[in-house]
């Protein structure tokens, strides 16, 4: 049978998480098919590997993960220059940014197949269907979206979220042939060996702004408490693994779930990270939040977004959140002892540009009011960048505005959009330029009067100029032109954790 490819582009500069991206997309065909794996984070040269694999005429199949901004850089050129070299290559998106861009993706003309939302059973059944030349199967097939012999776009349904539980476990050992899995485990705030863990699927929330919407629509699936454990158990066996980053887009969904894996990983001397929402957390009661701090959870990545409840309504939040929750719940958080990473979205879209502008404002006064009770909150502040959730209020509020996504697949990578992707410049014709330069300026400020705690390297004198760099301008509130902020922070390579990860060695 063909072989297949299964790259994973290159997400970021510096130290690299492992890839479960295509790990699980090799577990899905581990025994069935033969699978090479090619990490483009540890590779000087990613195309040359992977047109070495190519060139033998043993490969039919070139899967990638794609996720909008960086990865993009690779995905698209690597894609392209493949099919043009080996027409008869099958190319396979997957991602989110292929199941939200499927349109362009498809008329690109050198992808053939998006794999929309997991793949465990689409993958290995598309494969299937290839080798044995069923193309009629291909409507049976979930989680897909291609060209039918119409050259109509064809999606079919989206599959029930699968028991995680019963999925196979992951080839970490066949991830290990091809790099070493210790180059995986880095030296991160948290730990001396932080392993990038995925414990479940979904998000139980429609947010207007989110991209995984789409996708998952509103239902989340999660591994037990136990499977999670025996994952980690194994890497602090083997690794001596002493930092786990859970990088699920909901790990607190489930409370009975979190406070049972508490509980097993309490004496393990293990920290952890991870990401959920206010309003889910907030439910939980003090003693169950210092029982989860006791168990290791040093920061919890938190959508805040915004703290006018006007325009939580506006990007359909859902649940209970407000403004004076974030406030309490920034409280709560410090008295436990658990760092709040709030982020904040600046810049929606309004009536008017007094009330765009005016609303800015009003968020950058309420993050300072943050900071004042909780000054270790950690603040990550993005600029407001659409996705395409069709049906919704705000995706029309978008459109009638003027905006607009790239048509051609190849404006995808060029700087202004890679930007766009990262939620740092966000084209929207409601924003003007004094906006955006008041929001990233505010933003400069306050990461020097605050360095990211994520960043260990912003210590001693380092952290001292910062601060007093900082003061003035943050007290005073004249935050233009910070040019000597910004020179510190290129002098020492300032790590912004919203684009890059944690700092990591």
């Amino acid at each position: 049978m063909s072989k297949v490819i299964i790259f994973n582009p290159r997400s970021a500069n510096g130290k690299h998480r492992i890839p479960n991206s295509i790990l699980q997309v090799g577990a899905s065909i581990h025994g069935k098919y033969e699978y090479v794996f090619v990490d483009g984070n540890l590779e000087a040269d990613p195309w040359e590997k992977i047109n070495a694999y190519l060139s033998t005429n043993e490969f039919s199949y070139f899967g990638l993960t794609v996720m909008p901004g960086p990865q993009l850089k690779q995905a698209i050129p690597y894609s392209k220059q493949a099919k043009e070299l080996y027409p008869n290559l099958k190319v396979i998106w997957g991602g989110y940014f292929a199941s939200n861009q499927y349109k362009v993706t498809l008329e690109s003309g050198y992808v053939d197949f998006i794999v929309n939302g997991p793949g465990d059973n689409t993958f290995p059944e598309l494969i299937s269907a290839l080798e044995a030349g069923e193309t009629e199967k291909m409507p049976e097939i979930k989680n897909l979206i291609y060209f039918d012999k119409e050259r109509k776009i064809k999606k079919t349904p989206v599959e029930a979220l699968l028991d995680q539980d019963q999925l196979p476990d992951l080839p970490y050992t066949h991830l290990d042939s091809f790099y070493p899995i210790e180059k995986y485990l880095s030296k991160t705030f948290l730990g001396k060996r932080t392993l990038a863990y995925h414990s479940s699927m979904g998000c139980p929330f429609t947010c207007s702004f989110c991209a995984v919407v789409p996708i998952y629509n509103a239902k989340w699936k999660g591994k037990s408490a136990e499977k999670i454990y025996q994952d980690i158990k194994y890497f602090k066996e083997k690794y001596d693994l002493d930092a786990i980053e859970f990088h699920d887009n909901n790990f607190f969904t489930s409370k009975k779930r979190v406070l049972e894996f508490s509980e097993l990983v309490k004496d393990d001397n293990i920290e952890w990270w991870g990401e959920g929402r206010i309003d889910t957390i907030n439910l939980y009661n003090d003693e169950e939040l210092t029982k989860m701090h006791e168990a290791g959870c040093k920061m919890i990545f938190l959508g805040a977004e915004t703290g006018n409840d006007e325009v939580l309504k506006q990007m359909n939040k859902g649940g209970t959140q407000s403004g004076q929750m974030i406030k309490d719940f920034a409280l709560r958080l410090k008295n436990i002892g658990i760092i709040p990473e709030f982020s904040f979205v600046l810049g929606m879209p309004g009536d008017t540009e007094k009330q765009v502008y005016d609303q800015i404002l009003w968020d950058i006064n309420f993050i300072k009011e943050i900071k004042e009770i909780n000054p270790d909150a950690e603040i990550i502040i993005y600029i407001y960048s659409p996705v395409p959730t069709e049906g919704s209020d705000l995706y029309q509020q978008i459109i009638d505005a003027g905006f607009s996504f790239p048509t051609v697949l190849e404006d995808w990578i060029s700087p202004t959009w890679e930007n766009f992707d990262l939620r740092k410049n966000p084209l929207t014709p409601w924003l003007t330029p004094k906006m955006i330069d008041t929001i990233r300026n505010f933003e400069v400020v306050l990461n020097g009067l605050y360095p990211t705690a994520s960043d260990f390297r912003i210590k001693g004198l380092v952290k001292y100029v910062l601060k007093s760099l900082a003061s003035w301008r943050y007290k005073s509130g004249v935050y233009g032109m910070p040019y000597e902020i910004k020179a510190i922070h290129k002098l020492w390579k300032y790590r912004q954790p919203e684009k890059e990860g944690f700092y990591s060695e």
